[in-house]
């Protein structure tokens, strides 16, 4: 009965490599925006109680109450921690051509043969 009433050339298995690219796209920002939201809310989490709970009981208990699975689990927990991170550092300096705490990119130096070491 079905069958009449939904033919299989409504309904087609295979998507056309734009479709799929598009519905691809679309997905990853649909994901992208539930971790964000996981993030925020994880967020307030900890700072509703964090005269209760350390920050990593509180992560994890937001993990465990919202039922979050791995691997969305990790990516949550990992970011939270970034930003917490970002709030407990100092403020970096703006990067100077002088700073000492980066190290100097060789990108030029490794395309330049020239200023290798010859090999005997």
């Amino acid at each position: 009965m079905f069958r009449r009433l939904l033919p299989e050339s409504l309904f087609p298995r295979k998507l056309q490599p734009t479709t799929e690219r598009r519905m691809r796209l679309a997905q990853a920002r649909a994901e992208e925006a539930i971790v964000r939201a996981h993030v925020e809310n994880a967020l307030t989490f900890v700072d509703t109680l964090a005269e209760e709970l350390p920050f990593d009981r509180a992560i994890d208990s937001y993990i465990r109450v919202m039922s979050v699975a791995e691997p969305l689990a990790s990516t949550v927990v990992t970011r939270v921690l970034v930003v917490l991170g970002q709030e407990l550092l100092p403020a970096r300096r703006a990067a100077e051509p002088g700073d000492e705490m980066r190290p100097r990119l060789r990108l030029a130096d490794a395309s330049d043969r020239s200023k290798l070491p010859r090999r005997a």
